[in-house]
């Protein structure tokens, strides 16, 4: 099945080749793939719901208006400001979700936070070959899938193909958005790079550790080469290509959604 929706302000697509999985008794039910994405769109929707930082009644507005307390936050806020801090220390506060004349803006975290936790209720359902694709950020279970990581200059070309089973992958880059991702040591755009990819065993990771190594400028790619589990292929400015040995360029496989 193949399934496509708007939430979180990008298109998010899924798409499930398995229907039932024979190791688990009984067998799933065929429905089963349909309901396991009605779960994937529902939490996406709920966690943009109570995470945004542009909705007035989202738990992050809430807080940094300071009608709740550190100790009245949920579960899942305090793990997403948990991973902001500890990436802010880890960059030196490259990484920084809490700059002067912004509110607080956890974003970096929360996508790649939500889209992994939608990618275990896949999981949990007993899937075991899918792709989810939110906004150019993958993760994939079985293959290999072939994943392409877009041109940082040139919209309808790759500058890299990807070979992944059980992996997820994210890039950073200012193609999208422009200059939205700041250096919080001083405020300004990141510079030093055009784009950032990181592979890893899941999107938590590959997502926080693209953006923290974009905030860091060219430093960060020997930053994120450095983290655990963690492949790197950055087009720097200028235009020249670093990448960690591992890093996973494809040979064959289903193309990912």
């Amino acid at each position: 099945m193949h399934r496509v929706e708007h939430v979180m302000g990008f298109p998010v697509s899924l798409r499930i080749d398995d229907v039932t999985d024979p190791s688990v008794h009984p067998p799933l039910h065929p429905s089963v793939p349909e309901g396991a994405a009605d779960a994937v769109f529902a939490w996406l929707r709920e966690a943009d719901e109570r995470f945004s930082p542009y909705r007035e009644d989202s738990e992050v507005s809430r807080l940094d208006r300071g009608e709740l307390s550190a100790d009245g936050l949920s579960d899942d806020l305090t793990e997403v400001l948990g991973l902001c801090e500890e990436y802010r220390i880890a960059t030196g506060g490259a990484f920084d979700v809490r700059l002067p004349g912004r509110g607080l803006d956890p974003c970096a975290v929360v996508k790649g936070w939500s889209v992994q936790r939608a990618a275990d209720l896949l999981t949990a359902a007993g899937l075991t070959r899918f792709c989810l694709n939110a906004g150019g950020d993958v993760v994939v279970s079985g293959g290999p899938w072939r994943v392409g990581v877009r041109h940082p200059f040139v919209a309808d070309k790759v500058c890299a193909v990807l070979g992944l089973t059980d992996a997820a992958v994210a890039t950073s880059a200012r193609y999208e958005r422009g200059d939205h991702i700041l250096d919080g040591r001083t405020g300004l755009p990141a510079a030093g790079l055009d784009s950032v990819t990181v592979v890893a065993p899941d999107l938590t990771l590959a997502d926080t550790v693209a953006t923290a190594a974009f905030a860091l400028g060219r430093e960060g790619v020997e930053w994120a080469a450095s983290q655990t589990d963690c492949e790197v292929y950055a087009v720097v400015a200028g235009g020249g290509v670093l990448r960690t040995p591992g890093f996973p360029t494809a040979g064959t496989g289903t193309a990912a959604a």
